[in-house]
């Protein structure tokens, strides 16, 4: 009997999605209680990177080619490198504290970590075939 647990049937299973997803919760939390002045600044940027990142890996998911997933898992992980340096702006503004930007630098890392993880897999994936199928998609733990 084939064990169905580990599938990944869609990119919300992926494990690297759903850590990503948290990031982008907390940080349009976080953006919502920035001064109004940086409601359409500080506050628009830092909501819309953090969709960008499980935007883009979601997106990748559903090209079914792997370089494609590749590169849209490399911007995602670069829009984390961007909303570390909009969190410093932050810091700077006054709007945070240095135990917060801490804290958020943890989470832009474990995602960074995940994303590099999944980035590997791919890799591996399309060095050992060529043709992408779904079946592709299933991660093994």
């Amino acid at each position: 009997m084939e064990n169905t647990e580990n599938k990944i049937r869609t990119f919300e299973d992926l494990e690297v999605w759903r850590v990503n997803r948290f990031l982008s919760k907390k940080l349009s939390s976080f953006a919502k209680t920035l001064p109004l002045e940086e409601q359409e600044r500080m506050s628009d940027n830092l909501i819309r990177s953090g969709r960008h990142i499980t935007n883009c890996i979601a997106e990748g998911y559903g090209r079914f080619e792997y370089q494609e997933n590749i590169d849209l898992c490399r911007q995602a992980r670069a829009t984390i490198y961007k909303i570390i340096d909009n969190l410093i702006i932050c810091l700077e503004e006054e709007f945070i504290n240095e135990e917060e930007l801490e804290d958020f630098r943890n989470d832009c890392n474990k995602s960074i970590q995940f994303i590099n993880g999944y980035i590997r897999h791919l890799l591996r994936k399309k060095r050992n075939k060529e043709q992408f199928t779904k079946d592709d998609l299933i991660i093994e733990e």
